[in-house]
């Protein structure tokens, strides 16, 4: 069992930043791959990016383009987005995701609100 609370959502002008936290707490977290994904109204549910708890690798969507930063720290349980150069398209609900290798994510976090507008 997985459990997730996300932290760090707000409202940011345009090329604003912001860092999303994940307070995860679980046992045999190094079998887990940990996502960031956002929703936006009318939207799908669709993958930012992700981190393999054991190894640290990461993934990021196309839409990222270098803006984006996914880490973890084993130390404090924690898996971060730092998000930088923000666009109004960025504007979604983030959601912390985590999933045992090869399997679904079937934990999930609350979401925090991400509002990029001028």
């Amino acid at each position: 069992q997985v459990q997730l609370v996300e932290s760090g959502g707000g409202s940011v002008q345009p090329g604003g930043s912001l860092r999303l936290s994940c307070a995860v707490s679980g046992s045999g977290l190094d079998q887990y791959v940990m996502g960031w994904f956002r929703q936006a109204p009318g939207n799908e549910r669709d993958v930012v990016a992700r981190v393999y708890w054991g190894d640290g690798d990461t993934y990021y969507a196309d839409f990222v383009g270098g803006r984006f930063t996914i880490s973890r720290d084993i130390g404090k349980n924690a898996v971060y987005l730092e998000m930088n150069n923000l666009k109004p398209e960025d504007t979604a609900i983030y959601y912390c995701g985590a999933a045992r290798l090869g399997g679904r994510y079937d934990y999930w976090g609350q979401g925090t609100q991400v509002t990029v507008s001028s």
